[in-house]
This record gives C-alpha cells, sequence and structure tokens, in this order.
C-alpha cells in the first residue's frame, strides 16, 4: 500500500496526551506504531497524520522519538503532518485527505461526532477507510456512509479488534453451533481517570455507551448474524461522578445499561443487557473490565478479558496484564515484537485487504463476508442509537428495525 493517513492524534494514535500519561495499555499508542512496524515490514510506504491543533506536534515528534524510535531498533517514526506546527485548523483533515492518491487509506481516531464528516469526505476521493468504534452515531449517518461507499467503491472497515481476540473469535464460532440465542450480557469499563482525558467531548458529543458498549453490542451482532436480529431496546443511566466530579456535562451518565429484545429466526425470543461505565476506581489490577457471557437452547459460553492468569507485580503495583492485545516488549534483537496482537492484526487485516483490493486480489462483496465492514455493522450502530433515544426519553422502548428500515426508506436506500 502506498500510504495510510492517520486522522486523530490522541493517546490511541499516538500515546502522547499533553501534560499527562497515556493509559497502561497504550503508552507508545496503537495506531502510529503499529504503522510505523508495517512500513519497516514493506506493507505500506508513507505515513500520515493530520489533527486540529498543529501546536502539539512538535511534542508529539518528540515523544514517539522517545518512546518507538530509541526503543525499538530500525524503527522510523517520521510522518507528514497537518496543519503546520504553528496553525489550528479543524478542517485540517481535508487537505491531508487531498493529498493523496485513489486507493490509500485513512484510519480515523477523532471525536465520535466527527467521524461521519472524516470518512464522508474520504469516501468521495477514492480513500479506503479505518474508522474507530463507534463507527457514526445515527442510523441516517450509517446508511449514507453505505451509500456513499458503495458509489466510490471503496472499502470502509470498523475497528472492532476485539473479533480478532482468539478467545472472543473461538467463542463466536462455538455459540453459533448451540441453537437459538436465550440470554446475553456483557460489562465494560474505564477509570475515572479517563474522564480527564475524554473531557472535550464526554457527555457533550458522546456517553459511554457509545464509546464502549459498541466492543461487545459488533461482538454479538456478528455471532448472531443471519441467525437473529434485535428487536426493542430501553436504556438506563446512573450519574453522579462525571458531571460532580470531573466537570462533565450535568447528567452525564457514569454507567449505560442497554437492554435488548432479540428475535431468533425461528420466532423464538432472546434477550440482551449491554453495561458499561467510565467511573470505575482509579489504580486496579486492569485498565478496562471487560467480560460476557452468552447462554444459546443447548450451551453457554463465558469470557473474561480482563484477566487471563498472567499476573505482573512491581513496587506499589500488581496488574493482571493481557498482551494478547497489544504487546510492546522487544525480541531478542531490540525490534518491536507485538505482531501477534490483536490490536495490531486489526490494523494490519486493514491495510492487508485494501492492498489485496487495489490489486484486483479481491472483492468488496468478499471483504463484507469476513471483516467488520460499514455494510456489515449497520445493527451495531442501530442498537446503538435506539440505546440513546431510550435514555432521552425516559426509557422509553425503541423499535429497533423499524428505526433502520423507516431512515432506509427516507434517504432511497435499498438493504
Amino acid at each position: 500500500m502506498r500510504k495510510v493517513l492517520m486522522c486523530g492524534t490522541g493517546e490511541y494514535s499516538t500515546g502522547y496526551i499533553p501534560g499527562s500519561e497515556a493509559a497502561p495499555d497504550k503508552k507508545k499508542g496503537v495506531v502510529g506504531l503499529v504503522l510505523f512496524d508495517l512500513r519497516r515490514r514493506g506493507k505500506l510506504s508513507q505515513v500520515g497524520c493530520v489533527g486540529v491543533n498543529g501546536k502539539k506536534f512538535p511534542e508529539i515528534r518528540k515523544h514517539l522519538q522517545v518512546a518507538i524510535a530509541e526503543c525499538y531498533k530500525d524503527m522510523d517514526v517520521t510522518m507528514d503532518t497537518w496543519p503546520g506546527d504553528s496553525e489550528v485548523n479543524p478542517e485540517a483533515y481535508k487537505t491531508a485527505i487531498d493529498s493523496l492518491q485513489k486507493g490509500d487509506g485513512a484510519i480515523i481516531f477523532t471525536p465520535d461526532d466527527t467521524h461521519f464528516d472524516i470518512t464522508l469526505y474520504a469516501i468521495k476521493k477514492g480513500i479506503h477507510v479505518l474508522v474507530t468504534k463507534p463507527v457514526v452515531k445515527t442510523v441516517k449517518e450509517h446508511l449514507l456512509l453505505i451509500q456513499a461507499a458503495r458509489e466510490h467503491k471503496v472499502h470502509v472497515q470498523i475497528e472492532y479488534h476485539k473479533r480478532w481476540d482468539q478467545i472472543y473469535a473461538d467463542a463466536r464460532e462455538r455459540i453459533r453451533d448451540m441453537g437459538d440465542f436465550t440470554f446475553f450480557q456483557s460489562y465494560m469499563s474505564q477509570p475515572q481517570k479517563q474522564l480527564v482525558t475524554f473531557k472535550a467531548w464526554a457527555g457533550k458529543s458522546s456517553d459511554i455507551s457509545y464509546y464502549l458498549n459498541s466492543h461487545h453490542m459488533d461482538w454479538h451482532c456478528w455471532a448472531m448474524d443471519g441467525r437473529a436480529v434485535p428487536t426493542k431496546v430501553t436504556a438506563f443511566g446512573s450519574t453522579g461522578v462525571a458531571d460532580a466530579q470531573f466537570g462533565c456535562p450535568n447528567g452525564t451518565e457514569d454507567s449505560i445499561s442497554v437492554m435488548a429484545e432479540w428475535q431468533n429466526s425461528s420466532g423464538t425470543k432472546g434477550t440482551a443487557v449491554y453495561t458499561s461505565c467510565w467511573t470505575a476506581p482509579d489504580n486496579a489490577e486492569v485498565h478496562s473490565q471487560q467480560r460476557f457471557m452468552c447462554v444459546a437452547h443447548k450451551g453457554e459460553v463465558r469470557a473474561d478479558q480482563a484477566h487471563r492468569g498472567y499476573e505482573v507485580t512491581t513496587d506499589g503495583k500488581y496488574s493482571s496484564v493481557n498482551p494478547l492485545y497489544m504487546k510492546y516488549t522487544k525480541d531478542d534483537e531490540g525490534r518491536y515484537a507485538g505482531q501477534r496482537g490483536y490490536g495490531y492484526i486489526s490494523i494490519e487485516a486493514f491495510v492487508d485487504a485494501c492492498t489485496e483490493l487495489n490489486a484486483n486480489k479481491t472483492t468488496l462483496a468478499s471483504l463484507n463476508k469476513s471483516l467488520p465492514t460499514i455494510e456489515n455493522s449497520l445493527q451495531v450502530t442501530a442498537l446503538l442509537e435506539a440505546g440513546r433515544k431510550s435514555l432521552d426519553s425516559n426509557g422509553n422502548v425503541v423499535d429497533v428495525q423499524s428505526l433502520i428500515k423507516e431512515t432506509a426508506d427516507s434517504i432511497g436506500l435499498s438493504l
């Protein structure tokens, strides 16, 4: 692949947080590190990065030099950047995307409410896109992106990295052999201190359900693909910490539980509860509690991603660590050695897919069967939007499939 542009300069992209420290599982970032390593391995030629505030770039370059270039052998962290180092420009992404060629890639890790505009702009320029979850916040925006991707024949992938977690992938296949779906329950958390990192948007332009419930909703929808659909949603939230202690807008939810009714293709019903929280205690043994259980007519699976039997203790700190996500340690020659982490593989899969698509070695139809794409992730967006609508209407029930159908009809899109 010729070039990949990172849209977003924050923790997940670069590991850099002004005046603070990145989360324990992202101190070197994720997207930038993976792209630099893919370039070292010959899978792409150039890397770019665009943000809003160019004044951050001198410090970002210093951070990348120390955290990555000086840590790993043969790791080049040079990249083109937008806007200029003395500029602040919320629309710098347009200039950066305009510099790309058709068939190049853009990886979008920006606040949730910016995903639609940046993704649509890239699609219209013939750029393949990998966008973080949630891809967008409404069914209408999702359908408009499907419409645009079809028209411009580009690959739009969602960065649901848990699909490459071997335990989650194995659990998906097992549950599909257990008959009709009965019950699903998931929980995912972030420590309170993350609200300092997210203060620009937390409770303003997005919420904790969009940010974290989206992961397990995607796994559940992926497991149920072709077998069941969500039909009704109601949602409730807890309050009192994010607004009172971290300055988020009044009423910002600390945790959100989205409850859904599902209908199996046989006509039987199942239920699900997806809960996420960003006011968990700081300094726990893991950065994020992550677990689920799924019951079917002929069996049950349970997964605790936070505790995999690998524990590390240093002076003053006990941790249950997960290098299966991102492994930051080196090999015997000093090179980066985390190519098997599912956080890495998720991004590499996008680069490989674009390379094969550009070379006419695969098709969009094939990619829609094997990867999390804009075409096959609509049910997740519908669950998320339905949850937000229910929260905003004091727990009213929202019909999920009507939300999809009525929106598709309003823009004339055939599904």
